[in-house]
């Protein structure tokens, strides 16, 4: 089964109060919030730059979490919003004249210069590529053969090939659009019932286990390169693959096992095993015959990205951005690569790129024009944050951003909105010693908690247009399972993450 077979949810399925005049309704919404905030009275302290900011940044949110647009085309309204709203903005350094066109496109267009989109680019080569070879789908077949017919270990299986999958496949979208037919043909082959309690068990699962392992891997979700390419542009800092790995796998790690539990208790399997499950599986693996040439030069040029990765600033100082283009150069070229440039742009996602490019200006934009300190210092007045501790800064912060996270559809479009809300928020804060980085990367952490809807994440509406389950079994259980990460957040925060300084620069 190909992963074209398995039926999509066209943007804003499962949404029935997004259809008819909703879509009309919330860009009329935007609209207005964008006009509300421009042509009102410059607040004391704002620049009037920052102001226009603001009210792009409400017409973004609107459009964002209404899916008014389709996300590559808002991308394209916002940046000609900026463009010519800024252009009639007073120059922040020179005040007496405006910016113009020319600066506020440069502004625009900053984001696509962040090495944070070349490798977001390059990851989708590289999902591309697993998708042509057929790569991804072996490794999962491989897996899964070694599993007996219980079904909690199929369970346990499927989970084991979305970790995989996480390493070499830096798209959470591709990882379970390759799984889903792999689940849905084991379904099918072990003539259970597709909407059998052991169906939903096993493509929820699949499902929320590519989530949890957004946390852990740098780059297995754009959201991540959003927080990278902001925290390069900020403060000239990176965070590479293994400090990322380190400090987001633990919990990644404890957050799986949990959900294991979570899942076949709330889930229970109708069955304890599935007779011949084995034999299917190892079926499927032989119907696809030997690793081709194709797929092992791909496997060499994955595995050898991943320890580059891995041993960046320990072994060499080459980049993760950089090693990945070098990658995909290699991947591209005759001979030595595995496709030609047609077939890698037969389904390559341009408009996530554009997208992304586009929330890294926005973020960049907010911050150059004083519009994200402006609504920082907002946020820690009101909230009494001044002198608060490193750890109640980061549940206040968690909380309010797993709850304005049921509004989006999209991980990525959320951190593009609050991350640089997040980098001003703790810029502005009086707590002694606090690691800004570090702080910034655990509440990105937090931007992949999309558990609770099936509208959360692209990875939850795959899985829910397979016809598996219903959408209140999805958020009864992912409601647990966001409990069940906050009760993890807490540990974390008072011992791991203190001792290794990412919450405050001095140790314990």
């Amino acid at each position: 089964m190909s992963t074209s077979s398995l039926p999509l949810p066209a943007q804003g399925a499962g949404q029935p109060w997004k259809h008819g005049l909703a879509k009309p309704a919330g860009l009329a919404a935007a609209v207005f919030a964008l006009l509300l905030i421009v042509l009102m009275p410059t607040p004391q302290g704002l620049p009037v730059a920052g102001q226009v900011m603001l009210g792009i940044l409400a017409f973004a949110v609107i459009v964002w979490m209404t899916e008014a647009l389709d996300y590559a085309v808002s991308s394209v309204v916002i940046g000609a919003l900026m463009v010519f709203l800024l252009a009639f903005a007073p120059d922040l350094a020179k005040p007496a004249r405006d910016m113009g066109t020319g600066a506020a496109l440069n502004l625009v267009l900053s984001g696509f210069a962040s090495s944070a989109v070349a490798l977001v680019a390059a990851a989708c080569f590289i999902a591309a590529a697993m998708t042509a070879t057929g790569l991804d789908r072996r490794i999962a077949l491989v897996v899964l053969s070694k599993v007996d017919a219980r079904t909690n270990h199929i369970v346990i299986g499927a989970m084991i090939v979305g970790f995989l999958l996480s390493f070499v496949v830096p798209s959470t979208t591709a990882r379970v659009a390759c799984l889903m037919p792999i689940m849905m043909g084991f379904i099918l082959a072990f003539k259970v019932d597709k909407r059998s309690r052991f169906a939903g068990l096993l493509v929820m699962t699949a499902a929320q286990t590519a989530s949890v392992w957004n946390i852990g891997i740098k780059t297995a979700a754009a959201q991540n390169m959003v927080a990278i390419g902001f925290v390069e542009k900020q403060f000239g800092a990176s965070i590479t693959w293994t400090e990322w790995f380190v400090a987001g796998a633990p919990f990644s790690a404890a957050l799986t096992v949990v959900l294991y539990f979570i899942m076949t208790r709330m889930m229970r399997p109708e069955m304890e095993e599935i007779a011949g499950g084995r034999a299917t599986i190892r079926a499927q693996l032989d119907a696809i015959g030997p690793m081709k040439l194709a797929e092992w030069k791909l496997l060499v040029l994955v595995l050898g990205l991943l320890a580059f990765w891995s041993t960046e600033k320990v072994l060499h100082d080459f980049d993760t951005a950089s090693t990945t283009v070098a990658a995909i150069a290699l991947m591209l070229l005759p001979g030595v690569g595995v496709m030609d440039w047609k077939d890698s742009q037969r389904a390559f996602p341009w408009g996530t790129v554009i997208l992304f490019a586009v929330g890294i200006s926005v973020g960049t934009a907010m911050l150059r024009t004083n519009a994200a300190a402006w609504l920082a210092n907002l946020i820690v007045t009101h909230l009494g944050l001044q002198q608060a501790s490193a750890f109640v800064i980061l549940m206040l912060l968690s909380l309010f951003l797993i709850v304005i996270h049921l509004g989006f559809a999209s991980a990525t479009a959320l951190a593009s909105t609050m991350i640089p809300i997040v980098i001003s928020v703790l810029g502005a804060v009086q707590t002694p010693g606090i690691n800004v980085v570090g702080m910034t990367m655990l509440l990105q952490f937090v931007v992949s908690f999309g558990f609770i809807l099936p509208v959360n994440a692209p990875q939850n509406m795959i899985a829910y247009g397979t016809d598996t389950f219903e959408a209140r079994d999805f958020i009864r259980t992912g409601l647990v399972v966001t409990f069940a990460a906050l009760a993890l957040l807490v540990v974390f925060a008072l011992t791991y993450w203190p001792w290794m300084g990412y919450m405050t620069t001095a140790r314990a």
